[in-house]
C-alpha cells in the first residue's frame, strides 16, 4: 500500500470513542433501515475527512442540491468543501432498468467496476458509496464476489478508506448477498431503530462490529440525530473489560455438556428469529456459496431436555432469548421444538465455546448453583459444511437426529 496503515478519526461517534477511528485502507459497511441516518452518518464521515484536509469521493444517487440540504441540517457546508475540491460528489444513476437489460448480472457487475476508474481519476483518501443496496438483486453470487473483491482490492491497495452503505436486507436472498459483500469488510456499523423519527426521545441503536483488527471489540450504544450537530451517541469510554480465555475441547460429532465452560461478559444483540422455511433458504444459499468459494459455515443446535427437572428451571423461550443475546449479529437462529438452531458464519470450534459461555452468562447471571442445574438439561451439537452436504434439509436433519452424549459415562 502507498499509505501507512493507521487509525484516523472517522466522524462516526461510536467508532471514534470506542475504536479511536478507522484503519486507513480499510473497507467498512454501514447497514440500517430507511430513515435510520445512514446518509447523515456518511456525510459526517466525509466532513471529518475534509476537515483533515484530505479528499473524500462521495458517490450518491441523490441530487447534489438535496445532498447539500441534508448536509446543512448537520451544519456541514458541503458547497464550501466541494469548491475546495476536498469533497467530490459523483452522482450515480441507480441501475433501475434491470428487467430490460439482456444480462442483468453483467450490468450490475459493470456498474460496480466503474468505481475504480473514477477513484483513479481523483485519488481520494476516503470514499463513500451510498448505496450498494441494488446489488442485493444480483442472481450470480460468484460474479458479484469476483467483481466486488477486485474493485475493493484496487481501492485498498492505494490506501483509501471506504464506507459502503446498505439497506437492511428485506428477505433471505438479500440477506445472503449482504453477507457475501460484508465478507470482505474490515468492520461493520449497524443502525437499528424502532420509530420513523430518531431523536433524543426516540433513540436508535448503533453497533460497531470488528471483522479485522480493532481488538477493542464490539460495542453498542443508543444514538440520536440532533439538528446542527448530526448523529450523536450516549456512549462514554470506560476501562477495558478483560475476560480470561476459554480453554475447552469439544468434538463435532457429539453433544457436549456446557458445564465446563467458563462464564464471560454479556453482549447485547438484536438478532431476530427465522422460520424453518427461511432458515432453509439461507442455508441453501450458504451451501451454494461454499461450493463456489469454499466459504465454510457451521450449523449449531442447542437442545433443551424435556424433563420434569427442566420444566422447573427454564423454558425454550428463555433459552431462545439467551441465544439471541449471545450470537453474533450475522448469525441466524430458528427454534424447532426443544432445539434452537444457529447458522454461524464462523466455522471455528473456538467460536462454539465462546457462544456457550455467553449463553451461560446470559442465562444465570453468575449463579453457580443454577449453572450446574442448567448444565444438566442443556446440551450442544454442531456440524461444519463439507462436500458431503447436499442441501439444507439434509444438514438440518443431521443435527436434529443426534442424541446427547452423557459425559459422565465416558470420562
Amino acid at each position: 500500500m502507498t499509505k501507512k496503515i493507521q487509525l484516523l478519526p472517522s466522524g462516526i461517534p461510536l467508532v471514534d470513542l470506542a475504536w479511536r477511528g478507522l484503519y486507513r485502507g480499510g473497507t467498512y459497511f454501514l447497514i440500517g433501515p430507511r430513515k435510520s441516518g445512514k446518509t447523515i452518518l456518511a456525510l459526517q464521515y466525509a466532513m471529518k475527512c475534509a476537515e483533515q484536509n484530505e479528499v473524500c469521493l462521495f458517490f450518491t444517487s441523490m441530487r447534489p442540491k438535496d445532498l447539500m440540504i441534508l448536509a446543512a441540517s448537520i451544519n456541514f457546508d458541503l458547497q464550501h468543501f466541494m469548491n475546495q475540491n476536498l469533497v467530490i460528489v459523483v452522482r450515480v444513476t441507480p441501475p433501475e432498468d434491470l428487467e430490460e437489460a439482456e444480462e442483468p448480472d453483467e450490468y450490475l457487475a459493470e456498474y460496480i467496476s466503474d468505481i475504480v476508474p473514477v477513484v483513479n481519476q481523483y485519488n481520494p483518501s476516503k470514499l463513500v458509496f451510498d448505496s450498494l443496496t441494488q446489488f442485493a438483486n444480483i442472481r450470480n453470487p460468484k460474479l458479484l464476489r469476483k467483481t466486488f473483491l477486485k474493485s475493493i482490492e484496487n481501492i485498498e491497495d492505494i490506501g483509501i478508506t471506504s464506507l459502503y452503505t446498505l439497506s437492511e436486507p428485506a428477505n433471505a436472498v438479500s440477506r445472503s448477498i449482504v453477507d457475501l459483500l460484508t465478507e470482505f469488510a474490515t468492520g461493520v456499523i449497524e443502525l437499528q431503530k424502532k420509530s420513523d423519527v430518531v431523536d433524543k426521545q426516540n433513540t436508535g441503536t448503533m453497533t460497531i462490529i470488528p471483522y479485522l483488527g480493532h481488538s477493542e471489540g464490539k460495542f453498542s450504544a443508543n444514538y440520536f440525530i440532533e439538528p446542527d450537530k448530526g448523529i450523536l451517541v450516549d456512549y462514554m469510554p470506560t476501562s477495558e473489560e478483560k475476560t480470561s480465555p476459554i480453554n475447552i475441547v469439544t468434538e463435532d460429532d457429539k453433544y457436549k455438556s456446557i458445564s465446563t465452560v467458563k462464564d464471560t461478559v454479556n453482549f447485547t444483540n438484536f438478532t431476530i428469529d427465522y422460520s424453518i422455511e427461511e432458515i432453509g433458504v439461507i442455508i441453501n444459499n450458504q451451501i451454494a456459496l461454499f461450493k463456489l468459494t469454499g466459504k465454510l459455515f457451521r450449523l449449531i443446535s442447542i437442545r433443551l431436555d424435556e424433563s420434569p427437572a427442566q420444566q422447573k428451571l427454564i423454558t425454550i423461550n428463555q433459552l431462545r432469548n439467551s441465544v439471541r443475546l449471545s450470537v453474533d449479529k450475522k448469525d441466524k437462529i430458528c427454534v424447532i421444538g426443544n432445539k434452537v438452531l444457529i447458522l454461524s458464519l464462523n466455522e471455528s470450534q473456538d467460536a462454539v465455546s465462546e457462544l456457550i459461555a455467553k449463553i451461560k452468562s446470559n442465562l444465570t447471571d453468575n449463579d453457580s448453583k443454577l449453572v450446574r442445574a442448567l448444565s444438566e438439561v442443556i446440551s450442544i451439537y454442531s456440524v461444519v459444511v463439507d462436500e458431503t452436504v447436499k442441501d439444507a434439509k439434509s444438514m438440518i436433519e443431521s443435527v436434529l437426529n443426534i442424541q446427547r452424549l452423557d459425559l459422565e459415562k465416558t470420562q
